[in-house]
């Protein structure tokens, strides 16, 4: 992690707002050497060209069929987006009793925790399950953490010797309203399991950065208390007034930007944007980082006026 980044994390006055631009694969693919020739215009946004997606190796993002380790059947109809689980394997209760993690390791991908439960039971009965609460619902919770348990100590042995680290973890809790449960029921079940993951992480001296997509302000406090250091939001789902009122000086914020306004906004919509949630968000201690995800519906103007925004308040508080 550079050091800008690392200074805004811990509140100790960056010389500049850390900024970042991610491309889907569909965008690459759509936009090619356009897309080469911006990111070579901005190199304070983009630190690396990013790898080709010609040849798609995670088979999330490939147009077809696959199954993971654990049962669960993706299908992908886009090349370039991300494919979703069109079979689960655990549909019943009866079958939570006979579940067994994978024997292969895969690490801790995105969705490791409550998306996990959501893709072996499925949405609906997985929610039916929170809402009843029968103990196979938290044998299957059970299953997952013990498996992401032994993950997390290959991933801790692989740092270890190395100083401080950033462990990057990704699950996303919300929906576009809401959380999908109450947040009563989401720390009694879920909170301590990542309080258990988040704390060895701790316990080895490492930071905590948690992407997490959807409306969540709630529970971010309970998230800090879980041991995140830097918090990955959306603004357009918790509101940016919720996330002043949670975050700001409690914890680092890698805010993602308004992505559901960028295929439809006006580069001049984009700049105010950027310079509102830096004047909200902000502040000269640090405690902000900015991202900005760009699928392949937002113009190729657009994605530029998204880099020059960012590079324009990056200095905000110079």
């Amino acid at each position: 992690m550079d050091q800008e980044r690392l200074r805004a994390m811990q509140f100790q006055h960056p010389e500049h707002i850390p900024v970042s631009v991610s491309l889907l694969p569909a965008t690459w693919m759509k936009y090619r050497d356009r897309l080469d020739e911006l990111i070579r215009r901005h190199p304070l946004v983009f630190s690396s060209r990013p790898k080709s997606y010609d040849d798609i190796h995670n088979p999330t993002y490939a147009i077809g069929r696959h199954v993971d380790a654990w049962g669960c059947v993706w299908e992908n109809v886009c090349q370039g987006m991300q494919a979703i689980v069109t079979h689960h394997p655990v549909p019943t209760r009866q079958s939570v009793e006979t579940l067994k993690a994978p024997e292969k390791d895969i690490g801790l991908p995105h969705g490791f925790m409550y998306l996990r439960l959501c893709d072996l039971r499925g949405f609906e009965e997985v929610m039916v399950d929170f809402a009843e609460e029968p103990p196979e619902l938290q044998r299957l919770i059970d299953v997952v953490l013990a498996y992401n348990l032994r993950q997390l100590e290959r991933e801790l042995a692989k740092v270890r010797g190395k100083g401080s680290q950033m462990l990057y973890f990704g699950d996303d809790l919300g929906i576009q309203h809401s959380l999908p449960i109450s947040p009563a029921k989401w720390r009694k079940y879920l909170k301590p399991c990542y309080a258990k993951l988040y704390g060895r992480v701790r316990e080895e001296g490492h930071w905590v950065y948690m992407h997490t997509d959807g409306h969540i302000w709630e529970i971010i406090p309970d998230l800090i208390e879980c041991g995140v250091n830097v918090l990955n939001p959306q603004i357009r789902a918790n509101g940016l007034d919720n996330l002043v009122r949670v975050c700001k000086g409690n914890i680092c914020v890698n805010l993602d930007l308004d992505r559901q306004m960028f295929p439809f906004c006006t580069p001049a919509d984009i700049d105010w944007h950027v310079c509102q949630v830096v004047e909200a968000m902000g502040s000269p201690e640090g405690g902000l980082w900015l991202t900005a995800e760009c699928a392949p519906d937002v113009p190729l103007e657009n994605i530029e006026a998204i880099c020059q925004a960012l590079e324009k308040h990056r200095n905000h508080y110079r």
